[in-house]
């Protein structure tokens, strides 16, 4: 099974991804979120999945310079709004091996993925 990995190409994070991707033999497609968005059906299926506010990079600059006055009353629709509108907002990387989504580089949880 191929994994599609999003996320960000100079990211530091995704570079410790994809080391330990081509380290372990895992092939995979890399959408870059920051160049080519993402589409909103594709967030908010993330969002059932793993929870909106997993998928929020708030520790990253991008988070922290989006005006407070557009996170006021942050629920899961005006995050996931956000995050189309700030795709470098959402936490990184983000891996799909068929049904099964990984947010953020561990990689034990990426090896579970691949199981």
């Amino acid at each position: 099974m191929k994994v599609r990995i999003y996320g960000i190409p100079n990211c530091d994070t995704m570079k410790k991804a994809f080391a330990w991707l081509e380290a372990n033999g895992v092939e995979y497609d890399f959408h870059d979120y920051k160049k080519d968005g993402v589409p909103s059906e594709r967030l908010r299926s993330w969002a059932s999945k793993a929870g909106w506010e997993k998928l929020c990079n708030s520790r990253g600059p991008t988070w922290r310079k989006i005006p407070d006055a557009e996170k006021v009353g942050l629920d899961e629709q005006k995050a996931l709004r956000l995050l189309a509108k700030y795709p470098s907002a959402i936490k990184r990387p983000v891996a799909e091996a068929g049904v099964r989504l990984q947010v953020g580089f561990e990689p034990d949880a990426f090896a579970r993925l691949l199981k």
